[in-house]
């Protein structure tokens, strides 16, 4: 009997670690293809979602789009028992701002926010943009359907909302549309601004821009793989934090790197299938996405979108050249991938708002040791804690080793030179938080 009861004990410790859920699986087969097809052809149809396009009209316009967009978070809402609370959030801009914005226009996004049971002040992301454009960013009256780019990213995070309203969770879920990205990223800006003056724990946001094209203008088709931009270290690190790196490590280790990290391990756990690409920039090659400015407010943000492009089928005119059909349009935009990037998505966000925060103080020793020390913080709801560690060069956390519910733990046998390490809350049902990289050096 009593081996009976510890190897019971054991297989709950395993279970715990393992982070595993039937929940989770239920959530990815709740997200429907067709539902992101039938919202991604309403959102097309709207012919432009220009940031400076038509506020007024019912059926043309990002006005029309951004209504249409609320309501159905509202709809979402009152198949929950108004589980969402749903409004606009809003800035001006003025002309000549930048090049792209040609007269002053009111920048709009349509946020749903899922309050948290336990902390309705800490937040989870998921971002979409409304606005589109062909070839002239400044020209917002010809048709611009921006099927993929990105009504797809809207689809998702609209999908997303119907498929976890469903359920609770300890932290909050916030839903976005964002609006003037392809202006410069203002909804973003706006937004990011918006919650600093409320005073919110933002843990991320999951930016989707483009998740839903499988065949890359270099011919390659793959509808498994997408990819996970990530900056290394927030712009926002003080010189003394800088200053430390240089001599404890920590270059690809930012709240923005380790929040990619999760979403890797949390896809390769549920949807192995997968393969999700850890990408070491921020965005693309010279580009910028709608995360950018959760970083630059020293947010965590990552983007998740698909790993390739068809660029005959961005920001162009809608038109046929040498047996090219150039646009945006509908017809590009594979259902079944951008469905799985959804689940991408919800799973994550489920993960995240069902665990409790990172530990915010970790402490490392161990100079000179066969052993690596630390010490850290108690994290509220946290039920114990996970070690992890990876070879300075590996992209990902390779080991662990659950150590209960301590606040310090010698991992014995491991030389601190020659690893990066990390500590993990976790909570009652074996979510995990992220993992928080040693921030502070132990002395004794």
């Amino acid at each position: 009997m009593k081996y009976l009861i510890t190897y019971s004990l054991i297989f709950f410790a395993l279970s715990l670690c393992a982070q595993t859920d039937q929940k989770i699986y239920d959530i990815i087969d709740g997200v429907s293809a067709e539902r992101i097809k039938k919202d991604v052809k309403t959102l097309a149809d709207f012919g432009t979602r220009h940031t400076l396009s038509d506020t007024v009209s019912n059926t043309r316009g990002i006005g029309a789009a951004r209504r249409w967009i609320k309501s159905e978070f509202e709809t979402i809402s009152k198949d929950c028992n108004n589980c969402l609370d749903v409004f606009y959030q809003s800035d001006l801009v003025k002309k000549g701002t930048n090049q792209r914005i040609v007269h002053d226009v009111m920048i709009v996004n349509v946020v749903a926010i899922q309050r948290g049971t336990k902390n309705p002040n800490r937040f989870i992301i998921m971002s979409g943009d409304i606005d589109s454009r062909i070839s002239d960013p400044t020209n917002f009256t010809d048709d611009s359907p921006g099927a993929n780019d990105n009504a797809s990213g809207m689809a998702g995070a609209i999908e997303a909302a119907r498929v976890l309203s469903k359920y609770k969770f300890e932290s909050s879920i916030l839903y976005v549309g964002l609006s003037g990205e392809e202006q410069g990223l203002f909804g973003g800006q706006g937004l990011a601004a918006y919650t600093k003056e409320k005073g919110w724990d933002i843990v991320g946001i999951l930016n989707n821009d483009m998740i839903g094209n499988i065949t890359g203008v270099d011919g390659v088709i793959d509808n498994r793989t997408f990819r996970i931009f990530s900056e290394p270290v927030p712009p926002t690190e003080t010189e003394r934090e800088r200053r430390a790196r240089r001599f404890y490590g920590g270059e690809v280790d930012g709240i923005s790197r380790q929040l990619a990290r999760y979403v890797h391990k949390t896809t390769k756990t549920y949807m192995p299938e997968m393969n999700p690409m850890m990408v070491y920039r921020l965005d693309r090659f010279g580009r910028g996405g709608h995360h950018r400015p959760f970083n630059d407010a020293g947010f965590a943000g990552i983007r998740i979108m698909e790993a390739h492009e068809n660029y005959t089928q961005q920001h162009q005119d809608i038109r046929t050249e040498n047996g090219i059909n150039y646009g945006d349009t509908f017809e590009h935009v594979n259902f079944e991938y951008a469905k799985k990037l959804t689940a991408v998505n919800a799973i994550n966000l489920a993960s995240i708002a069902s665990a409790p925060p990172r530990p915010k103080k970790v402490s490392i020793g161990g100079i000179v040791q066969p052993s690596a020390k630390f010490r850290w913080d108690k994290v509220d709801g946290a039920t114990g804690y996970k070690v992890y560690w990876r070879d300075t060069t590996s992209p990902t956390w390779d080991n662990s080793r659950y150590v209960g519910d301590v606040t310090e733990f010698t991992l014995e046998g491991i030389v601190v030179d020659n690893f990066f390490f990390g500590i993990a809350a976790v909570g009652k049902d074996g979510y995990e938080s992220m993992v928080a990289f040693p921030n502070s050096i132990l002395r004794n």
